[in-house]
């Protein structure tokens, strides 16, 4: 029968009213820099900063010393943070941007809710556009055609062009530069 050991017990935790300003003042303007970067408000970050003081002053934040002090106070932050971000998106009205007196401009405030993908008539217009250019390569001189169908349509590497129509490097980067101009005229 194996007998369990128990680990030797850990250091009690500090009491919650063991840290003192004098201990919070060093890591001030650490905390503010670390919100502040993250919140690009510099006002902002004082608050969420004096915040966390409050929280750890009031006990309702405990430091158990577990960690460095910085490290515990940056936590809090982090959360603080969060929780600033979460209850502004929760807040952020659809009608964003538009005209209190003209609830008729549907169109003033559509950016916060404009889709990520690419719309339906830019879609159109790129594969338009893409038809053209394909219509044109297949216009060029046999040559030209060749090179460009190889090179940049099959994505080939120059070496692989050039083993197949048997030219050289150099004859190859001649033959797309004038299919380029070819195509821009």
């Amino acid at each position: 029968m194996t007998k369990l050991v128990c680990p030797p017990a850990a250091p009690a935790p500090a009491p919650c009213g063991a840290i003192g300003w004098a201990d919070l003042a060093p890591h001030r303007s650490h905390l503010v820099r670390f919100a502040g970067q993250r919140l690009h408000d510099p006002s902002l970050a004082e608050d969420l900063v004096h915040d966390v003081f409050e929280a750890v002053a009031s006990g309702r934040a405990c430091f158990a010393g577990r960690s460095a002090l910085r490290t515990w106070l940056v936590g809090i932050l982090k959360h603080k943070i969060v929780d600033l971000v979460r209850q502004r998106s929760s807040h952020e009205s659809l009608d964003t941007g538009w005209a209190d007196d003209d609830d008729s401009a549907p169109g003033a405030g559509h950016a916060a809710l404009e889709c990520p993908q690419p719309r339906p008539d830019l879609v159109a217009e790129q594969r338009q556009r893409l038809a053209q250019t394909l219509q044109r390569i297949a216009a060029l001189p046999p040559s030209l055609k060749r090179a460009v169908e190889l090179r940049l349509l099959h994505d080939q590497s120059s070496a692989e062009v050039c083993d197949l129509l048997q030219i050289s490097a150099q004859n190859l980067h001649v033959r797309l530069h004038r299919a380029r101009m070819a195509l821009l005229c």
